[in-house]
């Protein structure tokens, strides 16, 4: 296998940029390295034009300013924000133990002990954000993420509001959220309050850990919607009478009588092995970067250096591929596709983004091209249209090609689904050994 000879990384400040981790409508997330301390983090890179565009500042900065005054031990840190002319850097904490999704998409249902443990961090993260006047408004498994040590860590404040949003009646107005998640009054337009809203969403969350599934899922919005209003449910046989007790509870679709955090707290289910948060000792917060950030002063501004690697040398296919085993890179069972998947193939790339486009077009997916890159988005009309996969087509030597395919938005079991599908179709192009193709 031929190498070609590495090209400069791309460098912001005081960090060396990685690969992408995710993407979205205005930011993406790569891992990048702090040169000085080599400390691993994550950096969410927001193009400054669309946000202007959209006036969409207000929200960032909210965003950014949330996550800062937000320090405990299950929610992602904040360590700095920095700009250029064209772009803000946010700088978190990097956590690899990936999605809490991947657990459930891996090895199924958890335990219920193992389900509590993950639901009492989540409630302690919560419980603590709401204390500070701040509503998440997304919980759900995607952004709720995992370190090494299996501590849960909720993640993306996008949606957040703080208190004063509310407006005069004491209620928040803007419909957001992932659909099967959403509590019911959060899709009629009479205002919710963000405390209850997060509750239920915390709900349905713990129901997927222990069950495995979503408990109101429907291929058609409408009658999903009829479902989670009702709250129309029913719960698995392997669940305990105190675990189903205390779900009702909580997916009540009256906020009124939905149960509180204080009573959660107090719940005999909930108590059972409960370990309080154990807090770093408390600094000052400054928000002064965040306004820097902001203004147009250029004194504060970092540069960014960049050259783009038209192929993959040796040392990255190897570094992308864990136990580099061609026989793993297109995986038979799809139950271990995560987030993202990859395989290689022999075929001209031409070929493979032919290939790539005649097959998602058939399952409802818009593409857009530009070079070897490629983007699949869901029909918006359907649940289908919170799916996006970003695909791309790596030159390894002069015959070999191999194609990353990556979740970027929407649900991880769609994305599973999607999966199942789209590799079927794409078998002409796939390469396999003659023991891998037994």
């Amino acid at each position: 296998m031929s190498a070609t000879v590495p090209t400069t990384r791309t460098r912001v400040g005081k960090y060396e940029l990685g690969k992408t981790l995710g993407e979205g409508t205005f930011a993406k997330v790569k891992y990048a390295k702090n040169l000085q301390t080599g400390d691993c983090v994550a950096i969410k890179i927001i193009d400054r034009d669309r946000i202007l565009r959209h006036k969409m500042v207000e929200q960032i900065k909210r965003e950014i300013s949330t996550m800062k005054l937000i320090k405990h031990p299950n929610v992602l840190k904040l360590f700095e924000v920095m700009a250029s002319k064209t772009k803000i850097y946010i700088v978190l904490e990097y956590v690899d133990g990936g999605e809490l999704f991947d657990k459930i998409a891996k090895y199924g249902r958890l335990k219920e002990d193992e389900a509590r443990r993950y639901f009492q961090q989540l409630i302690n993260a919560v419980d603590y954000c709401h204390s500070r006047g701040v509503y998440h408004r997304d919980l759900k498994p995607e952004n709720l993420l995992l370190d090494s040590y299996g501590v849960l860590k909720v993640s993306d404040f996008g949606l957040s509001a703080f208190s004063k949003q509310v407006r005069e009646d004491g209620l928040l107005h803007t419909a957001c959220g992932t659909p099967n998640y959403v509590a019911p009054e959060v899709l009629t337009d009479k205002g919710y309050d963000g405390t209850a809203s997060d509750i239920w969403s915390c709900g349905v969350i713990l129901f997927v850990l222990m069950a495995g599934y979503l408990p109101f899922d429907e291929p058609n919005l409408m009658g999903l919607y009829r479902k989670i209003q009702k709250a129309d449910f029913s719960f698995p046989s392997w669940f305990s009478s105190s675990s189903k007790k205390l779900i009702r509870r909580i997916l009540d679709p009256n906020p009124l009588n939905r149960m509180t955090i204080p009573e959660i707290l107090g719940n005999d289910w909930f108590k059972k092995g409960y370990q309080p948060p154990q807090f770093d000792q408390e600094q000052d917060v400054s928000l002064d970067d965040v306004d820097a950030v902001f203004n147009d002063s250029e004194e504060h501004l970092v540069t960014e250096r960049k050259e783009k690697p038209v192929s993959m040398n040796a040392f990255e296919l190897i570094s992308r591929s864990q136990g580099f085993n061609l026989e793993n890179l297109f995986e038979k069972q799809m139950g271990l596709v995560k987030r993202e998947t990859r395989f290689t193939s022999k075929c001209p790339a031409n070929e493979i983004m032919s290939k790539i486009e005649e097959t998602a077009k058939p399952l409802g997916f818009n593409v857009h091209k530009k070079n070897y890159k490629m983007k699949l988005q869901g029909d918006k009309t359907g649940r289908k249209g919170q799916l996006s996969v970003a695909t791309e087509v790596f030159e390894v030597a002069p015959s070999l090609h191999m194609v990353e395919l990556r979740k970027t938005g929407g649900d991880t079991l769609e994305f599973h689904k999607f999966y199942k599908n789209f590799s079927s179709g794409l078998k002409d192009v796939v390469w396999t050994t003659e023991q891998n193709a037994e």
